[in-house]
């Protein structure tokens, strides 16, 4: 398997795999992110996540596939640093408005800024019509904010403090896309390098979750937090490790923004299994968002 991959890396079958494996990374982002919405302190979710998230990569990392090298420890050193940045910062975003109205702005920043970011690292270039395809899904991506910003009742000082949260975490996004696929593009095996990083990524967020869970007057039960964890964690390796894949076959800016069509399939998990109305605003607004996707993907064709 691995080595099918590095073989049709850069080449047409390649671009199509990506593109697959950047729907599926939506998909499956979409179905995370609801998991992660629910009833639980966004602490306390992240930290039951990456309990299972590490310990179930570990025996894969140390058994399977051989340790990794002096350079790859460096590197895995700022794979912890950022993504425990984002998973930081983006609690405290969560802590301060809601998921509907920081998730958006989390998602909208990041395509922009990782296009930019694999320009200058990658030397990829998009064409002007994929250039206002990523206008048209950020565009519509923001939109989303906007509309569940009107719906939303917040102290205002706090929702500044939430928003700027949540651009600087979309940010961080960018950051650690491009990162993250500078790393997995550095290795033979790429499901050596994914092992080794679910195993760093878990490592922090436990040990703030079980501190917190601690001070708390009023716990919740491990047991739900616990499972949900678990299947959150099943569903995030589906969710980054196949977007990281598709970063190692193809264009790094052109997996990142299909990933963000996850904000459509968010939106219709909301309508079909949460019962929440879409209305003609939202639903326009998806429309431009997958809209948005079609002409990244094509436009430079």
């Amino acid at each position: 398997m691995s080595d099918w991959l590095v073989s049709i890396a850069g080449t047409p079958e390649g671009a199509r795999v990506a593109m697959i494996l950047a729907l599926i990374s939506a998909v499956a982002h979409a179905v995370f992110g609801a998991l992660q919405k629910w009833r639980f302190d966004p602490w306390l979710t992240r930290g039951a996540i990456d309990v299972f998230y590490c310990a179930m990569a570990l025996p894969f990392a140390i058994f399977v596939f051989p340790l990794p090298g002096p350079g790859m420890w460096l590197f895995m050193v700022g794979v912890f640093v950022i993504h425990f940045a984002y998973k930081f910062i983006l609690a405290m975003a969560y802590e301060r408005a809601a998921y509907t109205v920081v998730y958006p702005v989390v998602r909208g920043t990041g395509p922009l800024v990782t296009v930019l970011g694999a320009w200058i690292v990658f030397g990829e270039a998009f064409a002007p019509l994929q250039w206002g395809g990523v206008l048209m899904l950020s565009g519509g991506i923001f939109g989303l904010a906007l509309y569940n910003l009107r719906q939303t009742k917040v102290d205002r000082d706090v929702l500044w403090a939430a928003l700027g949260l949540a651009l600087l975490t979309g940010v961080i996004v960018a950051i650690y896309t491009v990162y993250d696929a500078f790393g997995i593009r550095s290795v033979e095996n790429p499901f050596a390098f994914l092992a080794w990083f679910f195993v760093v990524d878990g490592l922090a967020f436990p040990f703030l979750a079980w501190r917190r869970w601690g001070r708390m007057v009023d716990r919740p039960s491990p047991r739900p937090l616990l499972l949900r964890g678990f299947l959150a964690a099943l569903i995030a390796y589906v969710s980054f490790g196949a977007v990281m894949l598709a970063t190692r076959l193809d264009k790094v800016g052109e997996a990142a923004v299909l990933r963000e069509t996850s904000t459509v399939f968010a939106a219709v998990i909301g309508w079909v299994f949460l019962k929440e109305a879409v209305g003609p605003v939202r639903g326009g607004l998806m429309v431009l968002i997958a809209a948005g996707a079609v002409v990244v993907e094509f436009g430079g064709v």
